[in-house]
């Protein structure tokens, strides 16, 4: 009578994944604190190194809290991975110690509008981390009651838990709302949280500092939003090759002592500078260079090893902004893409773009928008650090068009949105022929 296979099987297995788990723990020689290398980790201050201008602003504007005055509004814009957030978060950090010593109630309140959907959405999500902050319990529904019995809950926790409260709202520009309003959900919770101390239902000072990427957003902001929320600006700019080298060589010790081949931390930086000066991407590059270097089983993470990184974490980025993106704003990248693979430039002329995403809906039998809506859609995906736009002129009577210049490599945005079987019946071979038509 055969026996059954079934435990036996089951106890081999649970031993050789133990056994599996034990040898890629051996072999991981090279990373020591992973952590160190989490691009959005909130690190020593001693670790920040090339914003020393705006770590100065922001500790001038926020410091009076310290004495229990109410802080500024602030502005921090600029592009992705340029230390808004590690600045900002460093600066509460440190005025939340002082406040503790000084028994003042001050809270920090920090939101991602990436994800969220409408007003209503964001003003209970904010009610649930103030709760979360202090311990205490959201005494409302999500769903199901209006507005305006969300943001007296959330007055009612502020009132009970601070003096003094900050809200940090990332991404604000995210926060769209619902389309069928004039004016975007961002814009009209920047006023009622901009305004709350100027009504009778909050005693606590409240604070608003809005990041963004968009350095156009102000512009979207309605005229009431404007006159209440007046804050005051931080630029942040790209960080240059020694600004990144220098971020690494802050974070080297999240390796082993000679883990890191001399040419690593300079070739990472380089690679970072290139697309927009991305302290995360130079991190990330880092990161996932060591990560391949220790699956390898290799003694020393090398310029090899950044390469495989660069193609990995590109390739990673656009997907995470692609997956998101509307079907027609994915046609227009592609065909604009396909443009820029060809010029060689990583740069395509509006005018070529859109005729390649006439010939892309016309293949697929998509809807087909004026070139009108196509720059548009383009230019919203600057948002993303994808694309960056430039008007140019073509001479005094010939008028004037966009020019997209991307910041990864368009060979890669190609791949990853190919990734959408919808692109299937789009051949390389005639698409490329279609665009050096059209060049």
């Amino acid at each position: 009578m055969p026996t059954d296979p079934g435990p036996k099987e089951t106890s081999e297995s649970t031993g050789s994944i133990k056994d599996l788990i034990l040898e890629q723990e051996e072999s991981a020689t090279l990373i020591k604190n992973r952590s160190l290398l989490e691009p959005n980790e909130i690190v020593d201050e001693e670790r920040i190194v090339g914003r020393d201008s705006q770590l100065t602003d922001i500790t001038q504007h926020l410091r009076v809290a310290i004495r229990n005055e109410r802080p500024p509004n602030l502005l921090l814009y600029g592009p992705s991975g340029t230390g808004k957030s590690l600045i900002i978060n460093a600066v509460c950090s440190n005025i939340v110690e002082l406040c503790e010593s000084r028994d003042i109630r001050f809270g920090v309140i920090q939101m991602n509008c990436q994800n969220i959907g409408t007003l209503g959405s964001a003003v209970y999500e904010l009610a649930r981390k103030v709760a979360n902050d202090a311990e205490a319990t959201v005494e409302v529904p999500e769903h199901g009651i209006p507005n305006k019995k969300k943001w007296r809950e959330l007055y009612r926790l502020i009132n009970e838990h601070y003096d003094t409260v900050v809200f940090i709202l990332d991404e604000l520009d995210m926060l769209v709302g619902r389309r069928d309003k004039d004016e975007p959900a961002f814009s009209r919770l920047l006023y009622q949280l901009s305004r709350a101390n100027s009504t009778n239902e909050i005693s606590a000072q409240v604070s608003v500092t809005a990041i963004t990427n968009d350095t156009k957003m102000m512009e979207n902001v309605g005229s009431r939003a404007l006159s209440s929320f007046t804050p005051e600006d931080v630029h942040f700019s790209d960080y240059d090759a020694n600004q990144l080298r220098a971020i690494l060589r802050a974070r080297e010790d999240a390796f082993h002592e000679g883990a890191l081949s001399d040419d690593v931390i300079p070739l990472a930086a380089a690679f970072a500078a290139q697309t927009n000066g991305d302290a995360r991407k130079a991190i990330d590059l880092v990161r996932t260079a060591g990560s391949i270097a220790e699956k390898a089983s290799a003694d020393q993470v090398r310029e090899e090893h950044i390469r495989k990184a660069q193609d990995k974490v590109e390739k990673n980025r656009v997907l995470e902004v692609t997956r998101g993106i509307s079907t027609q704003k994915k046609l227009c990248l592609f065909a604009t893409a396909a443009v820029a693979r060809e010029t060689g430039t990583g740069a395509a002329k509006s005018p070529h773009g859109y005729r390649v995403y006439q010939y892309l809906t016309g293949t697929l039998s998509s809807d087909q928008y004026h070139q009108e809506t196509y720059v548009n859609k383009m230019k919203e995906l600057t948002t993303y650090s994808l694309v960056e736009t430039e008007r140019k002129s073509q001479g005094p009577h010939s008028g004037s068009y966009l020019e997209f210049t991307f910041g990864e490599n368009p060979n890669t945005i190609i791949e990853t949105l190919r990734e959408d079987s919808r692109l299937d019946d789009v051949h390389d071979e005639e698409l490329r022929a279609v665009v050096n038509t059209q060049l």
